[in-house]
């Protein structure tokens, strides 16, 4: 079974309803993945979405998620091939939580530097105070040419935080919570592909910020 397409998300409304009783989580970006699936094995009174421009990656965990449970099936994972900045419409208003983590590409640079129309696709999904959660790494040696390549800022520094991008979500409707680096041993044991791929890297930088639809 190929990666449900946009519609896939309006045929799945009844178990939308089964499985909201602690609220809908989107994940951004999911890759393979292996965050929303294993963040619906976890807690199964959540509907995790798992969202990526890529429909490849996404082929065989979402016939897996479709199995019976005995084989691995879900009844509260989802995953959907849409891009950020174009979100399917059935899912406005809808997100009590939405997370983006290592973030590459194009997603990277919409959430670094702010991009206006992405940050509005966000906050159209946002249900009232959605927590929005970002989790940028990067290294300024191995990943210097997608860096440039991208126009991205120096590493994220605290300045370009302060006086450029949090006042653009600011502008989009979200209130910035918590802000900070992680450590390696904070970052490697997020359950995403990316992250065990990168465990060991001491020079990469990861930032995280954790918004608030206002």
């Amino acid at each position: 079974m190929a990666a449900p397409s946009d519609n896939s998300t309006s045929e799945n409304s009844a178990n939308l309803s089964n499985h909201t009783g602690e609220g809908v989580v989107l994940d951004i970006g999911t890759g393979d993945g292996r965050f929303a699936y294993r963040s619906a094995q976890l807690n199964p009174n959540k509907f995790y979405i798992g969202i990526d421009a890529n429909a490849k990656p996404l082929e065989k965990i979402s016939m897996k998620a479709t199995r019976k449970a005995s084989k691995g099936g879900l009844p509260n994972v989802l995953f959907i091939q849409a891009a950020v900045e174009n979100l399917p419409e059935e899912l406005n208003a809808t997100a009590d939580e939405i997370h983006i983590h290592f973030p590459w590409g194009s997603l990277l640079r919409a959430v670094a530097v702010g991009d206006e129309e992405v940050l509005q696709s966000l906050r159209r999904v946002s249900a009232p105070e959605c927590l929005l959660e970002i989790v940028i790494g990067l290294d300024e040696e191995r990943d210097r040419t997608e860096i440039e390549r991208l126009g991205l800022p120096p590493l994220l520094s605290a300045e370009y935080l302060e006086k450029v991008l949090l006042p653009k979500y600011e502008a989009a409707g979200f209130v910035i919570l918590e802000k900070g680096v992680l450590n390696s041993s904070e970052w490697s044991r997020m359950e995403t592909s990316w992250a065990r791929k990168l465990h060991g890297g001491a020079s990469r930088k990861v930032v995280s910020l954790i918004f608030r639809a206002s």
